[in-house]
């Protein structure tokens, strides 16, 4: 398991290093650093770019044993190893009526060091942000076994450097975390959900914008464009709307007091009447759940449409996601693809899925121009390559597209400073990889999405 992550590309290595203390990674960054030994940080591997992959061959240095958690009420924080379960963080805040916000859709297997290192995201975006506006401090490794302290338990850091910020969504090519520190917030007395249908996906996104200028902002605000529906409800048969089908939904969730949510319900019914053709809300928890349900389904259901995919979390401005829109809809026809999209509105993250027949040369020769042509078209649009999954391998090719030479010269040096013998992480971020022109291990990961099949 230790050969490849989410990505499922697989690559031979040396040893693995199973971590049980800090003393554990020092001892290892030692050595490599001294015989200059390729080493991969890992957690439990749900990376979906092939960050995780030990591509160079070496060490896997793995750190998901490390997961004590404690939560500091008083300070309203959560000290945390990096094998910490994101799901398992949330928990032990929430027994404290705290809350821990961070979301990504693996959350249930996903680690905090894993999460740090790619900056994740998650559907609660639109009010709260992502991991590194959790991250208050961080503890850990340079690549020759020094440690190093980012900040502490406070609340406020203006000594030097920035470093802590410079590791976050690092991928782990500048050091390895050993412990952190998050911010936690009082936990939301409720939670209010609702889902609207559109006339179109131009008219949906512009009830984005105009919900978003009104405010209150929801905590998450989750886009699904015609073609993920029609894998909602086409191939998995999920209804939320008897008399409306195929047609774009958002759907929406507020959270907050009792009188945050009686004027919130009042605001979103109201916009909902002047944009939508549908509405439903929730009255109770397995009500939300089962408009969830279209959201989780879709996914999975993706895969009648082909038996891979080139899932790509590109981000464009709001101002922008109409153009945006119309775009994708001429790189369908383009390259002869379905591209079903969904994703977090309020902040432009759009999950863009090139779905192919990996047995089908044909295809995999058009889903490398589709995917090479939404980058392009993605970064002419004042938007960029990855929101929330990070570079890793399988982005590798599109990181000139998105950033110029000066840029991606500042952070070779960078890399350079802080790992001189260019042992973490090797072939990450600025080496052009093509994860198409190689076939991934076929194996059912905790995490996947069940396929559905049925047409």
């Amino acid at each position: 398991m230790a050969s490849f992550d989410s990505s499922k590309l697989s690559y031979e290595y040396d040893a693995l290093i199973r971590a049980r203390s800090e003393d554990d990674v020092r001892e290892t960054l030692k050595l490599a650093n001294k015989y200059k030994i390729p080493v991969t940080p890992r957690g439990t591997g749900t990376s979906l770019t092939g960050s995780a992959s030990p591509v160079k061959g070496g060490w896997v240095l793995d750190v998901s044993l490390m997961k004590r958690i404690a939560i500091k009420k008083d300070k309203a924080m959560a000290i945390v190893q990096p094998g910490a379960v994101v799901s398992e963080i949330q928990k032990a805040s929430e027994k404290e009526g705290l809350f821990y916000p961070p979301d990504p859709s693996s959350l249930k297997y996903c680690t905090i060091g894993g999460n740090i290192a790619c900056n994740a995201g998650g559907m609660r975006c639109a009010k709260y942000g992502v991991t590194r506006d959790f991250v208050l401090a961080l503890e850990g490794f340079m690549p020759n076994g020094e440690k190093v302290s980012w900040g502490g338990e406070y609340k406020k850091f203006a000594t030097g450097y920035n470093i802590r910020d410079l590791w976050i969504g690092s991928e782990g090519t500048l050091g390895v975390v050993t412990k952190a520190v998050l911010r936690l917030v009082p936990k939301p007395d409720t939670r209010w959900t609702s889902v609207a249908a559109f006339n179109s996906e131009k008219k949906a996104l512009q009830a984005v914008r105009a919900l978003l200028g009104e405010g209150p902002t929801p905590s998450i605000l989750e886009y699904l464009d015609e073609d993920s529906i029609y894998c909602a409800e086409e191939i998995a048969g999920v209804r939320l709307f008897k008399k409306v089908e195929g047609k774009p939904l958002l759907l929406i969730e507020f959270d907050g007091s009792a009188s945050e949510l009686k004027e919130s319900k009042r605001r979103l019914k109201a916009w909902a009447e002047r944009w939508a053709i549908a509405f439903k809300d929730s009255r109770s928890e397995s009500e939300a759940e089962n408009l969830w349900e279209v959201r989780r389904k879709c996914s999975g259901a993706m895969f009648a449409l082909g038996n891979a995919k080139l899932n790509e979390d590109i981000v464009v401005p709001l101002e922008n996601q109409i153009r945006f829109s119309e775009s994708l809809k001429r790189l369908k026809r383009k390259w002869n693809l379905p591209m079903p999209t969904f994703g977090h509105a309020a902040d432009g993250n759009l999950h863009v899925n090139i779905m192919f027949h990996r047995e089908i040369r044909e295809e995999c020769v058009r889903a490398e121009g589709a995917v090479q042509d939404l980058m392009e078209t993605v970064v002419s649009l004042g938007g960029t390559i990855s929101g929330e999954h990070g570079i890793g391998l399988a982005k590798t090719p599109f990181l000139r597209i998105a950033r110029n030479t000066a840029e991606i010269s500042a952070m070779q040096a960078i890399k350079k400073a802080l790992d001189p013998n260019g042992i973490l992480n090797p072939g990450k971020l600025f080496e052009p990889y093509h994860v198409w022109k190689k076939t991934p291990v076929t194996i059912h990961l905790p995490w996947d999405k069940k396929p559905i099949l049925k047409r």
